[in-house]
């Protein structure tokens, strides 16, 4: 239950008593509170402006605190049940960087699934960590890759015994969760720690119901997006600790790559946002999970689709699923989810998170409507009776098993080539190319091109799959190692 001390937010409350003073402007921003750009103002509003102020005594520094924003943090690891807490303004990217270069130095071995958010393979470019990758399982079926099993995660542990660190994904984007209880207790066993990207897992702490959350599991840290389920600003994030981290250490790593320009619009936002679901979770999260249920049973009542859910356990590499997350199959009535993604945004208005070769994902929560949800069933059902076709011909597979060559850092910063895409199978690739969202690379540097993933990345393009990575922003050319 909640503590009193949960319906406090000092950040929020301090910037409420900083507004009723009239402090003269002579530090940043240079907008004066709004008066230097009208415009601005009248687009976001004058009390938002007011309160993009610089870092000052009262309202302390993100970067060492030590009144408003450590007494928000406290009451953040308290609300999260961890050991230390951390706002972070540079996204969950930060959070996830953090992590691997508070335990990992250059050389060092990181075990990971490959299905991972780039971030974590740019802090191996950053750090020259080298990734020991566990390939997960993969749903034949609907072609997206799953959770770890704990056997292979195990395998990977024993040819590995001098590995720092487990990076666990709880959940994956499409609601898929591996057995954390079994992998921290695993790699505690062998002296290693468990990092866990909880950017799609803000709700496991605070829901009933739910998968088990990075903490309650033992983990060591995990990264948590409050903006993607928990209700705050765009950009903000937590860090957690458990009891074996050195918080003061993890704090110097953040501080070498987090800005020293903290806005005060998400440290305000995460405070709030922390409040709420303190206070409030249970009730959020059951409204999120009734509306996704809803819409999974009745999408499913359409023909055609298959919105997956909990029947997928199998106490594997499918070890729980989150039931919040209403991922859909669209392969069966003949259209890749990325072709679904653009018609509901084109013709019926409707904004959904992702859509990629086979599926797409609605993110619910209890901000919609009833007659939100039912808009998007319809639409559905409207789509597969206006636009499906024969499935013949259509890619199948989501993810493809990689073949490392080169530790990422050592590639990225290799000599390199650039060829045209279509002639660089056989080489190792020394960029990215990713779909985004969701931002898991289909190549990594140091990795092998293969026809495989060359045909993938040509029918992403041809379904309209947003590809980002490479220099060439037209995914023409390619740049690869020399050798």
């Amino acid at each position: 239950m909640p503590t009193n001390r949960q319906s406090k937010a000092p950040i929020y409350e301090a910037l409420k008593k900083h507004g009723t003073k009239r402090v003269v402007r002579f530090d940043v921003p240079g907008h004066k509170g709004g008066r230097d750009n009208p415009e601005l103002t009248s687009f976001l509003g004058l009390e938002c402006l007011k309160i993009d102020v610089n870092s000052m005594k009262p309202l302390d520094n993100l970067c060492h605190p030590i009144s408003v924003i450590k007494e928000a943090e406290d009451l953040a690891s308290e609300a999260f049940g961890a050991a230390a807490a951390f706002f972070m303004v540079n996204g969950t990217t930060s959070a996830v960087q953090a992590m691997v270069m508070s335990v990992c130095k250059a050389g060092d071995k990181i075990i990971m699934p490959r299905n991972v958010h780039r971030s974590a393979i740019n802090v191996l470019i950053l750090c020259g960590a080298t990734p020991v990758y566990v390939n997960p399982g993969v749903n034949n079926d609907l072609g997206i890759p799953l959770g770890m099993s704990v056997s292979d995660v195990e395998k990977a542990i024993k040819e590995n015994p001098d590995a720092k660190a487990i990076l666990v994904n709880n959940p994956t984007y499409y609601g898929i969760c591996s057995d954390l209880v079994k992998i921290v207790e695993l790699a505690h066993k062998h002296n290693m720690y468990v990092l866990v990207d909880e950017a799609h897992g803000t709700h496991f702490y605070f829901g009933d119901n739910m998968p088990i959350n990075a903490m309650k599991a033992g983990a060591d840290m995990a990264a948590i997006s409050a903006h993607k389920t928990g209700g705050s600003l765009t950009q903000s994030s937590f860090l957690l600790c458990g009891e074996r981290m050195n918080a003061d250490y993890v704090r110097q790593i953040i501080n070498i790559t987090q800005t020293t320009s903290a806005s005060y619009l998400l440290l305000s936002s995460l405070d709030l946002t922390r409040k709420n679901l303190a206070l409030k979770g249970k009730e959020i999260f059951k409204k999120s999970l009734g509306y996704a249920e809803y819409a999974r049973e009745e999408i499913n009542k359409i023909g055609g689709y298959n919105a997956f859910g909990r029947e997928l356990i199998n106490g594997n590499d499918v070890y729980n699923f989150d039931g919040t997350k209403l991922s859909v199959h669209t392969r069966a009535i003949g259209l890749a989810g990325i072709e679904v993604y653009d018609i509901l945004r084109d013709e019926f208005e409707i904004q959904i998170e992702l859509g990629d070769i086979g599926n797409i994902l609605a993110i619910v929560s209890s901000g919609d409507r009833a007659f939100e949800v039912e808009r998007l069933i319809g639409a559905l059902a409207e789509i597969k009776r206006l636009y499906s076709k024969d499935k013949a011909g259509m890619f199948e597979q989501e993810y493809i098993n990689p073949f490392v060559a080169l530790a990422p850092q050592q590639a990225f910063y290799s000599q390199k080539n650039s060829v045209p895409i279509d002639e660089s199978e056989g080489k190792i690739s020394g960029e990215f190319v990713m779909c985004y969202p969701p931002g898991i690379p289909i190549l990594a540097p140091g990795e092998l091109i293969t026809r495989n993933i060359l045909d993938y990345i040509a029918y992403a393009k041809e379904k309209g799959c947003s590809l980002t990575g490479p220099q060439d922003m037209g995914i023409e050319r390619i740049n690869v190692v020399e050798v």
